[in-house]
């Protein structure tokens, strides 16, 4: 075991340091495996930012009451008298002014995309007062907030970024109604940036939904509050609703698109792959027909194959967690916090969201550059150990 581990060290610790005499064959496969791995990288740190803006909605204590049967805001509807009933519901958080729950309605305007200049589905969102008690992260960093009765809006601040015409001050028109911004507001990060609010009674008749709304948010009197509230919700008689916390429920929205920006990118990432294994086969038939005078040697000084296998794929593999690292490196550097939007299939809206190349993310990069390595070496290297010696012996 011995010999096998000193022979496999020897043969190894050769072939790096000739390395350097074969640097455009490497070089290949370095920049080849390592473009893989920044695309991989970068692909899925965007479903990976993307979750964590939806995920990352919401405090322990929030909650969401939709009607039965809907999966998505889009699709619930509540009546006034539902919302009433809803808010009296003993283990909800009180204020001076009341119980803090804010039923909402949210439509959707087109707004143009500074970058691309398209028009894209953007949520207004009508709230009341009670929204800036229930979320506690939204602050107004600009201008003020709207005044109930009057058509003003407030915009997130990733909105504002990437949507034209949405400076304080600026008269949007939708339908027969113009609006005018008046403030814009930070979310902490949450999907809450990427929309407008309004008094949700001036929305409502603006888009003739008379007395109605689809969810109610609600500020429990603890985290532990939930199950009690939920019990008496969905017990009522009066109501047809379901309860779920907030940051369940943005985390289930984030699914549909988590799914397909990850196999978009698994598949696009096996494509390159292939195309970085070929690199590497090559490199590595490269660097063993370089190097059949040392094999040649070696094997007639006694020592066995098996060095000879492991120390080209660990070339090979070196080679790749090069290129892996700097795939990485490369992802992290232009990618992590970059802002852009996409459109949420199960509200058909833009969601802001920022890259997150976390550090899972590159190992798991760095993982699968090493796997294409290890699979570009492998038949190189078993060639190299089943060159005949007396065969080997010739190129002397």
């Amino acid at each position: 075991m011995i010999g096998s581990l000193s022979q496999i060290g020897a043969v190894t610790a050769l072939g790096i340091r000739t390395v350097r005499l074969r640097l455009a064959s490497s070089g290949v496969a370095v920049v080849g495996i390592g473009a893989v791995a920044a695309v991989f990288v970068g692909v899925l740190s965007m479903a990976e930012g993307f979750r964590a803006t939806m995920a990352g909605t919401g405090e322990p204590d929030t909650a969401i009451v939709l009607r039965v049967g809907a999966d998505a805001e889009m699709t619930s509807a509540l009546l006034g008298d539902q919302v009433r009933t809803i808010a009296d519901t003993p283990g909800i958080a009180r204020s001076a002014t009341g119980p803090m729950a804010s039923p909402e309605l949210a439509v959707q305007v087109d707004l143009l995309k500074r970058s691309t200049g398209t028009t894209a589905n953007v949520p207004l969102r009508g709230v009341t007062a009670e929204a800036f008690q229930v979320r506690r992260r939204v602050r107004i960093v600009e201008g003020r907030r709207f005044e109930p009765g009057r058509n003003e809006i407030i915009v997130g601040r990733r909105a504002a970024a990437q949507y034209a015409n949405l400076s304080v001050g600026s008269v949007l028109k939708w339908g027969e109604n113009q609006w005018q911004v008046v403030g814009v507001f930070d979310g902490g990060g949450t999907v809450v940036d990427s929309e407008l609010w309004c008094d949700v009674r001036v929305l409502a008749p603006a888009y003739r939904r008379g007395n109605s709304f689809q969810s109610v948010y609600l500020r429990l009197e603890s985290p532990q509050a939930f199950d009690r509230v939920k019990d008496a919700l969905t017990a009522d008689p009066r109501l047809n609703v379901k309860v779920l916390r907030e940051r369940d429920y943005y985390a289930e929205q984030s699914t549909a698109v988590y799914t397909i920006i990850t196999t978009i990118g698994m598949v696009i990432a096996g494509l390159m792959g292939i195309g970085a294994v070929f690199a590497a086969v090559n490199s590595m038939y490269s660097a063993v027909a370089s190097r059949t005078r040392e094999i040649a040697m070696l094997r007639a000084l006694g020592f066995r194959g098996g060095p000879v296998v492991v120390s080209v794929l660990a070339e090979s593999m070196m080679l790749a967690l090069v290129g892996g690292i700097a795939g990485g490196l490369i992802a992290y550097i232009g990618l992590n916090g970059y802002e852009t939007s996409t459109i949420n299939w199960q509200s058909f809206s833009q969601v802001g969201f920022a890259f997150a190349v976390t550090p899972a993310l590159l190992v798991r990069g760095i993982v699968y550059a090493v796997a294409i390595g290890f699979i570009g070496g492998l038949f190189p290297a078993v060639r190299a150990a089943r060159v005949p010696v007396v065969v080997a012996l010739r190129e002397l």
